[in-house]
Parts: structure tokens; sequence; C-alpha cells
């Protein structure tokens, strides 16, 4: 009805127009020349819009485009079928149109564009496509629990089910937000893992948010990310403790406490302990030791199991209790197979040096080994071991 009641208006106009001009000849004239100057011109500016309106399968990457020829583009939105807009941003010259984020994978768009030519004729067009549903996803796990409280060593480590080949994209898609504004960046270690890490330590009482977006990203050809999902912890006290392999000696440096000095003994002169910075990564009140785990062991094998067991690194190295610790110590004498012994009992005395250790330990502590005779570098993929590498090179 207000289409209708428009046009009869226009047409009251016009007739009103034609009066005007008296009657006869000349006025009938007039009134044609009016009518054919207030007739609007279809506008010079011709939309596209890419992919084409019902098409399927569509990249959520790459593939949504807008652009007008003889004019500029005015305004576009793009929204998913629950009327949630994408963000996108028109040239500076007015031509095009694209996406500022990927679109998500199987979900239904409808694209609405106008533009304006030279003269101010708008013209305007739409379509509406769906994106692809993906045949095969790669899975993508971290060592994150959400609310729990971490050191102040602690590294993102991100681990893909398969090999990644976009790796840019996907580390866009892979978010770490600190409440101190603490920069963090990631590193490849190969092509199915990622850490992040600030350029030092974390400060204690920060939170920090990760935030994964990769069902939009395709990790490889035809492969896509398996989730989208936000995880949050917070760094708990400083605790940074320093081993001296040849003072047989480990200094516990704990924000607001003293320094404290634990005697230890670490790996022998034929299995000497690694030198460099490593991370608390698992604890276990009783850890199964078997040498035919551990690569490059020298001497004969051994099973056993040790008692308040923090992992240091993944190829082997613990700081854990040792019932022949005391005896080694009192001697001066280093006798692991590579792991920082502390004085305990076969089965774990809580109220032993390691008893007491491990109880005050969390995942993301800090444990540095300095003057130990092995000269292997420590490889900053060994464990959560990245502090090793230079912030230039991460």
């Amino acid at each position: 009805m207000r289409r209708i009641s428009g046009v009869a208006a226009l047409g009251g106009v016009l007739l009103l127009a034609g009066c005007s001009g008296g009657g006869g000849t000349a006025g009938g004239g007039a009134a044609d020349k009016g009518a054919v100057s207030s007739a609007a011109k279809p506008s010079a500016a011709v939309l596209s819009i890419e992919p084409k309106d019902g098409a399927q399968g569509v990249a959520p990457s790459g593939a949504l485009k807008v652009s007008v020829a003889s004019g500029k583009l005015t305004n576009v939105a793009v929204t998913d079928k629950s009327g949630k807009p994408v963000a996108g941003a028109i040239t500076g010259d007015g031509l095009s149109w694209t996406p500022t984020v990927a679109l998500a994978v199987g979900v239904a768009y409808h694209v609405s564009a106008e533009a304006a030519d030279t003269k101010g004729a708008v013209t305007t067009a739409s379509s509406g496509f769906t994106t692809l549903a993906p045949d095969h996803t790669v899975t993508v796990e971290d060592n994150i629990v959400t609310g729990e409280k971490f050191g102040v060593g602690m590294i993102v480590s991100v681990e893909f089910g398969g090999p990644v080949k976009n790796r840019a994209d996907l580390q866009k898609a892979i978010t770490v937000e600190a409440s101190d504004d603490t920069e963090v960046k990631g590193h490849w270690f190969g092509d199915t893992r990622l850490d992040l890490r600030p350029e030092h330590f974390w400060k204690p009482g920060t939170t920090v948010k990760v935030h994964f977006r990769t069902k939009n990203v395709e990790v490889s050809p035809g492969v896509y990310g398996a989730t989208d999902r936000d995880e949050q912890f917070t760094i708990g006290r400083s605790k940074v403790s320093e081993v001296d392999a040849a003072a047989h000696t480990m200094v516990v440096k704990k924000d607001g406490a003293p320094d404290q000095t634990v005697p230890i003994t670490a790996g022998a002169d034929d299995n000497p302990s690694w030198n460099g910075t490593m991370v608390v990564s698992e604890k276990n009140r009783m850890q199964h030791m078997d040498s035919r785990t551990v690569v490059g062991l020298k001497g004969p094998g051994y099973i056993a199991d040790d008692p308040h067991a923090l992992r240091l690194t993944s190829s082997g190295t613990f700081l854990h209790g040792n019932p022949k610790a005391a005896d080694a110590i009192a001697r001066g004498a280093n006798i692991s197979h590579g792991c920082v012994g502390l004085p305990d009992t076969p089965k774990g005395d809580d109220n032993s040096p390691a008893g007491k250790f491990y109880a005050d330990s969390i995942i993301g502590d800090v444990v540095t080994v300095r003057h130990s005779v092995k000269t292997e570098p420590l490889e900053p993929f060994n464990g959560l071991s990245g502090w090793n590498l230079p912030w230039s090179k991460w």
C-alpha cells in the first residue's frame, strides 16, 4: 500500500505541473519535459559479489569479496544466519570490501551491498552462500587446565594432531592475552608444536587467557582446525630454584621468603645433568623410572620407583626424592643418571627435603642447573625449556 500511494502522489505532482503550464500544445510540451527530468536514472555503478549467489562449499578465507565498477561502495553488510555481522572494511579508494576475519565453516551467510556512481545514483545488490564443512580436521591440544595456578616459568605448549603447513594463519588464530599486557610470542618446534611465552618470566598474580579460533583455518590442504575455545589460568607465587651441580646445592628463591639452600645430588659424570633452565611440567607422588625409555644413558640399565617426582624434561630428567642422596651428598658425589636428587626414603617421606619441596611445587616452577659437566646444550623443545632460546630467536 505504501508503494501505491507513493506512485499516486508522484502522479499528482506531475499533473499539477502540467496544469501550471497552461492549456494547449505549449503546456503539453512543458509537461512532457518535466516528466522526463524527474524520472530516476539507473546508476552507472556496477556491483559484483563473490562468491556468487547460492554458492556452496565456499572456503572460509580469501573467497569473499565485494567490488564495484564506475562508482564507489557506500555500505556492505555480511551476516550469518543468526544475524551476527562479519567485520570487514571498504578500501580507501571505495572500490572493494573484504572481511577482516575468516568466516566460520559450515555456515550460511548473506551479503548486502550498496554503491553510488559519480552523480550519486545508488544501486544495490545481495547474495547468499554457504561455507564448506570440512571433511578432515586436526586436533588442537595444549598443556593448560582452565582455572589452575601455574608457576612463573609456565609456557603454553600446543600440539597438533597432524602436520601444519599454514603456520602463519594458524598462529594468528591462537592468541594469548595477559592482564598486565605482557607481550607473548609463539615459536614453532617442527610442524606439530607451537610454544608461547613472554620475554621474561611471568609476574605473580597475572591472569592469562588463551584464545583458540582454529575451525576456520586451513592448516594443511583440505584440513582444518578442530576447535574454537577459550582457556584461562593465573600465575601463582614465584619459585625459582638454582642447582649447582658442582657444589651439590640448590638455592630456592621464593618471593616473600628468605633464600633456602637445599643439599642435592646431580647426574654422575657418565650421565651428567643438563645445564640450563627447565620448567616443572608434571608432578607424581611416585614415578616409575625405566632406563630403557631414555636415549643415550650409559652403564647398566635400571628400573625403579622414585618418590616426589617433578618432571623437568621430556627426555626423562626429574627432580625427585632419592634414598641414596644423603650418603652421596655427605661424600660430595653426584650419583644419578641425570636427575636432581633430594634426600628421601624409598616410599617417600613427606617431611623429607624432597617431600617438602614437592608439596610446595606447582606446574610452571623454574629449575636452573649450572656447573654440570655435560657439554651438550639443552634443546629448547626438550620439555618446557624454551627459556633457553633467546627472545631474538623466539
